[in-house]
């Protein structure tokens, strides 16, 4: 069945941005905080300074290549520009979608974890896992509406929640007196390692600026605007974020946050806001899992949808009715809600780093070696982008060979399947005129 067409000039400059920052700005921030903590200790808010120059670096191949050939299947259609049809472009894409899939359900995670502050309900309440499969069902019901809603809706409470974190970084160090010293607490062992490492998970706060790319055939002058609407999204969070690690630092200390690190944002509240703080910062963190949820689901389920009208994955309508991006968002729906269920906050942030992380230093590569002149990207930016995110992920999978080897086992067998299934996949179900020559 054929996908319905997509709306050229349909989502402005300011749009794309509220979607970006609607996607950037959520789980990663609100869960991941306390684990950038944990790594990197008394530096963990110039840890997302590092993360917003990895993915400001990685950005300029995504720029270039989203103003060369703007697309709506995104990073998915950059595969193809850069390796052709085949088993790496196919792989690859898979590597952000299940890296934004597991992104979903550690939205819906945090947003359980987060709701039930409200009501002095820790995280190991079966609570968290049903709310999160609650948020899940409501984000598919808004993704089945139209474009001009999602964007309306993501721009609009994009800008509330970025405004309310501001506000809540502002009172918070106001009430410790603009303080710095929460920010000096210990420091890891390994300190060098530790804030390495936690660039890997602090980027998880910033890589969602890829969806952008994903809604290229539909923004308003897209050769322009895609590049500044990516720009301005990184630029807006990079401040943000830490303006609000500095917030909670100087609330917390470093073990405090460690120890609440699936809610730090909310513990820091308590001490120096009191309950209406409380109340205002969970309000807000529920708008920002929400809005985080309903664009990620948005734009993977288009580059699925066109990777698999590409036939370079397999897919079945299992009798549904529809076009393939909406049983693309069943599929999605189906797999965030197993994950939500199953897994905790920490190992979902984990496989999710990885995974964006070795899917980012094949396309940086690619770029380099295949395309860079026909797009006109830098080779020197491109070359500090994968020299960065080889040092992320080194750093981050070394220190986790010593403290959780299960996910590192995890990772490499997922990604090994993935790889060779597609593998199979190409050689043995593609007609002749689909396979790549």
């Amino acid at each position: 069945m054929e996908q319905k067409k997509y709306k050229e000039n349909t989502i402005t400059l300011w749009g794309a941005v509220g979607m970006g920052t609607g996607v950037m700005f959520g789980a990663a921030i609100f869960a991941v905080l306390g684990q950038v903590a944990e790594l990197a200790g008394a530096l963990f808010p110039l840890s997302y300074i590092g993360g917003a120059i990895i993915a400001a670096c990685s950005a300029h191949a995504y720029v270039k290549m989203a103003n060369t050939y703007p697309s709506a299947g995104g990073i998915g259609m950059f595969f193809v520009k850069v390796y052709d049809k085949g088993t790496i472009t196919a792989s690859s894409a898979l590597l952000m979608a299940f890296s934004m899939v597991i992104a979903q359900s550690l939205v819906a995670r945090t947003f359980g974890t987060y709701t039930l502050q409200l009501f002095n309900i820790g995280p190991e309440s079966w609570l968290v896992p049903a709310l999160g499969v609650g948020l899940l069902v409501f984000t598919f019901l808004v993704n089945i509406s139209r474009n001009e809603f999602i964007q309306t809706f993501t721009s609009i409470v994009s800008l509330i929640k970025i405004v309310g974190i501001a506000v809540f970084s502002y009172a918070a160090l106001t009430a410790t007196g603009l303080s710095l010293e929460g920010v000096m607490g210990p420091v890891p062992d390994q300190p060098a390692l530790g804030f390495l490492a936690s660039l890997a998970l602090s980027l998880l706060s910033f890589k969602g600026f890829t969806t952008i790319t994903n809604s290229g055939s539909e923004i308003i002058n897209p050769h322009k605007n895609i590049g500044r609407a990516i720009t301005l999204s990184i630029a807006i969070l990079s401040v943000l974020y830490l303006f609000m690690a500095v917030a909670v630092a100087s609330s917390l200390s470093i073990p405090e946050i460690v120890a609440a690190r699936d809610y730090s944002l909310a513990e820091a509240a308590r001490p120096t806001l009191g309950t209406y703080g409380l109340w205002f910062t969970v309000g807000i963190a529920i708008l920002a899992t929400v809005t985080v949820c309903i664009g990620s689901v948005f734009a993977v389920s288009r580059m699925t949808a066109m990777l698999s009208e590409m036939k370079l994955i397999p897919h079945s309508h299992f009798g549904m009715k529809g076009t393939v991006q909406r049983h693309m968002l069943v599929y999605l729906l189906v797999i965030g809600i197993a994950l939500t269920i199953f897994f905790d906050l920490s190992r979902i942030a984990s496989l999710g780093a990885i995974y964006y992380l070795v899917m980012d230093i094949i396309f940086q590569w690619g770029v380099l070696r295949r395309i860079r002149e026909k797009i006109d990207a830098k080779p020197s930016v491109v070359i500090v982008a994968l020299i960065l995110d080889i040092i992320a992920l080194s750093a981050f999978i070394w220190l986790k060979a010593t403290t959780d080897m299960l996910i590192l086992i995890v990772a490499a067998i997922s990604i090994s399947l993935i790889f060779l299934g597609e593998e199979y996949f190409l050689k043995h179900y593609l007609s002749e005129e689909a396979r790549p020559s």
